[in-house]
């Protein structure tokens, strides 16, 4: 990544490379190519006077910007592995998570150590001046820092070892798991740069003209092509604002955010990519019809396209994992046509290969495979957790392992029917189950209508798909907001079971009116 970014960033010298925006949706240098640089050397040499060296591990709690990826700079020229820390998950998640690596070093930003509440508890533990958790590592501090917060780490101007040249852990994700057994995804500088490799070739980045988005893997591609990056805004109407000054190629904002865009009457240009959350035809249509030139799904799971024909190239649902990214790729036209049962996500990408287990799971494996997951042995095949079919090379996606449902002795997988209830008018739709008396499950659909959407037409629109759903037909639909968790708002389904169950106990002419 060093030997990449650094000389495209070097070529912008004292141009923009990653902008921000005020509340007025004023846009505001964040950070040139020249500086973006000089900080990733500075933090170099500063990690390497602390006696960081290649094989030990740092754990990154920063906001995505400038200074988070100076820090995932210098990180790889020195061999370092960076483990990905979300602090608001909660202080004992952190601590567990922090226990399974143990990291050498911890840079957080203020945002990150007081959402995390740890500084300053542990300061007032330890009555220490640097925060340290025992056997884990101390703690400093990167960009501002308030009071309560560790000391910060200063870039250096010392001197800075060559950039490690061979192959490595480079990132840890923490995806799930609890504070007895978290559980993360490890890649090595390998993987990470084949997944940087084929998420160019497939978003095509064009110099000189801004991206706005605000993650790791738009960031880098982008600015490697020469791409400002405009960090998105953070109300609806600033952020439709932003887009209207800027006019970028490319947008990335995850499906609520994009359902707060069209609700504050914005408008898009270029091509629009979403995920991270189930992404409905529906949702992109809206987008398209918002003046995006092509709307894209892009999830770790179910996903969807749509595009107005371009000249550059039509529109494409991305099939990808934070375990091996991207994997499928998909046209709109191709995946309108399909009339299949399930999820059609496309070919399989050059390099990506596939195949299905005795319990139906799909595993794949290729170049952006991750080598395996923290405490555990290397793996060749990374296990989807999708229940699936290959046609071919095509894919062809049932629904989640762990969210089978299972009704009068019938395995009923939600994904496999989820996207037909995604008519006009549909923002989102889940299926659950719900314990019943006599042991078995109910199925129940929740269903939520976009903002102003005619409920009648809704109900009506619906009619068709539940048919065709046959014996997978739920027990009941309810028209209400599906709960969602997680910084990409992803349904969340334990909730909306225990939703799903609530309103099980609605009389019957209360749960009409809905």
């Amino acid at each position: 990544m060093w030997h990449v970014l650094v000389p495209a960033l070097r070529r912008r010298g004292a141009r923009p490379a990653v902008l921000g925006v005020t509340s007025t949706g004023r846009h505001v240098v964040r950070a040139t190519g020249d500086q973006i640089a000089d900080l990733a050397t500075g933090y170099a040499a500063a990690l390497h006077r602390r006696g960081l060296a290649r094989g030990d591990t740092l754990a990154l709690a920063v906001r995505p910007g400038p200074t988070a990826l100076a820090v995932m700079l210098a990180a790889d020229r020195l061999g370092l592995t960076v483990a990905i820390i979300d602090p608001t998950v909660g202080p004992d998640v952190v601590r567990a998570r922090l226990a399974a690596l143990p990291p050498a070093l911890v840079v957080a930003d203020a945002v990150a150590q007081a959402a995390a509440g740890w500084a300053r508890p542990l300061a007032r533990r330890m009555q220490l001046s640097l925060p340290q958790l025992a056997g884990l590592g101390p703690v400093v501090t990167v960009g501002r820092r308030l009071p309560g917060c560790a000391p910060r780490l200063v870039p250096e101007a010392g001197a800075v070892p060559a950039p490690v040249e061979d192959d490595g852990d480079a990132v840890v994700i923490f995806t799930s798991g609890t504070t007895s057994r978290p559980r993360a995804v490890v890649h090595t500088r390998t993987s990470v740069a084949a997944g940087m490799r084929a998420v160019t070739e497939l978003v095509q980045p064009v110099a000189g003209q801004p991206v706005v988005g605000g993650t790791f893997f738009v960031l880098v591609p982008a600015l490697a092509a020469g791409a400002p990056v405009a960090l998105p805004a953070r109300s609806g109407r600033a952020l439709a604002r932003q887009l209207r000054m800027l006019r970028p190629q490319a947008t990335y904002l995850t499906p609520p955010w994009l359902r707060t865009v069209l609700a504050a009457s914005g408008r898009f240009t270029g091509r629009v990519w979403t995920g991270s959350a189930p992404v409905s035809a529906t949702l992109l249509n809206r987008v398209r019809d918002a003046g995006a030139a092509q709307a894209w799904g892009c999830t770790s799971h179910c996903v969807a396209a749509s595009s107005r024909p371009v000249r550059r190239r039509p529109g494409v649902g991305v099939y990808a994992l934070t375990e091996l990214f991207p994997a499928a790729a998909v046209e709109a036209t191709e995946k309108a046509a399909y009339t299949g049962d399930g999820d059609l996500v496309g070919e399989l990408l050059p390099g990506v290969r596939g195949r299905v287990d005795d319990t139906g799971q799909l595993l794949l494996t290729g170049p952006s495979a991750c080598d395996r997951y923290l405490g555990e042995p290397p793996r060749r095949w990374v296990a989807t957790g999708d229940v699936a079919r290959i046609d071919g090379s095509r894919v062809v996606l049932a629904g989640r392992c762990k969210d089978m449902i299972l009704r009068r002795a019938e395995n009923i997988y939600p994904g496999l029917y989820e996207p037909a209830l995604h008519v006009p008018g549909v923002d989102l739709a889940v299926l659950v189950g719900v314990p019943g008396d006599d042991g078995d499950e109910r199925l129940v659909a929740l269903v939520q209508p976009e903002p102003g959407a005619d409920l009648a037409r809704v109900r009506a629109a619906l009619r068709a798909p539940l048919v065709r759903m046959g014996t997978a037909r739920p027990d009941e639909v309810h028209l209400v907001s599906v709960p969602l968790a997680g910084r990409s708002r992803k349904p969340d389904r334990a909730a909306a079971a225990r939703l799903a169950a609530s309103l099980a106990t609605v009389p019957t002419q209360r749960r009409r009116g809905r």
